[in-house]
């Protein structure tokens, strides 16, 4: 009847998470599905309607005492939640202790090769080797242990009408009028990104075919002085008023009526995959 999901990953991990949760819900469409998760990958998964919960893990910006008092108000509130099933992802230590507190009669946790100490393997009921090739694949071999009949192997990313709303007011705003490719060049790090030059000679291709280009990106400093070298060096000046402005539900919808999104290993590339964008 109540479900708990643990990840604590970056936010294109989290949507490599959602096959779990779309597995559990269709195998147990009754119950209620809670996620633990870092407070900052939230909105990724905040308008998903398979979700009933987010607990948010404070992990940047914060000293060890409102560390520590996060995760004693996280416990108190899980254990009032009387889980009937908790499914680990992650390695981080802190789990160990979190799952220590929940009295869940079932407790799966994938068993990680960095975590083989008893304190880890004693907060558990089982521990699921991995297995399956791609991230997905392995992810759902956690749930091996239920025997489930069916299994989800497609990501969700969700977004509500008044997110593509507002996203279509802004295209129109900033004289967009057809068919757009979104392009985020930007990643969380820098040995994921591709040559400022070579983006802008893609752009360059991109236009002289008929679309227009709409430059995407986080907010930081680093990712919005990529986006203008890139915009600079392009014969035919992209879109760049959306960059760093779009919250992540409004960049899905962005993404979903974009004819095709080009970009790095990050978020977006994600969630291009899940709202079925050519990428």
């Amino acid at each position: 009847r109540k479900i708990l999901v643990i990840k604590m990953r970056f936010h294109g991990d989290m949507l490599l998470t959602t096959p779990v949760i779309s597995t559990l819900k269709q195998n147990y469409p009754e119950a209620k599905i809670d996620m633990l998760l870092y407070q900052d990958t939230m909105p990724i998964l905040s308008e998903n309607p398979e979700i009933n919960a987010l607990y948010g893990v404070i992990n940047k910006g914060a000293g060890t005492t409102d560390k520590i008092k996060n995760a004693l108000s996280l416990i108190k509130t899980l254990r009032a939640n009387h889980y009937d099933l908790i499914v680990n992802l992650t390695d981080q230590w802190v789990v160990a202790l979190i799952v220590r507190f929940l009295q869940a009669p079932v407790k799966i946790s994938q068993d990680f090769a960095n975590r083989q100490s008893s304190l880890w393997k004693k907060s558990f009921t089982h521990l699921v080797p991995y297995s399956g090739e791609h991230v997905v694949e392995r992810t759902l071999s956690a749930l091996q242990p239920l025997g489930l009949a069916h299994q989800v192997t497609e990501t969700t990313m969700s977004y509500r009408p008044e997110h593509w709303q507002k996203m279509s007011q802004e295209l129109k705003r900033l004289g967009v009028e057809h068919q757009y490719v979104v392009v985020q060049p930007t990643a969380r790090q820098l040995f994921k990104c591709w040559d400022n030059d070579k983006f802008s000679r893609v752009i360059d291709a991109l236009e002289a075919r008929g679309y227009q280009v709409v430059l995407t990106s986080g907010p930081s400093a680093e990712d919005l002085a990529c986006v203008d070298e890139i915009a600079r060096g392009c014969k035919t000046q992209p879109v760049t008023g959306l960059a760093g402005k779009t919250r992540f539900p409004e960049l899905g919808a962005l993404i979903d009526h974009a004819a095709l999104f080009i970009g790095v290993d990050s978020a977006p590339g994600h969630i291009a995959a899940a709202v079925k964008t050519p990428v």
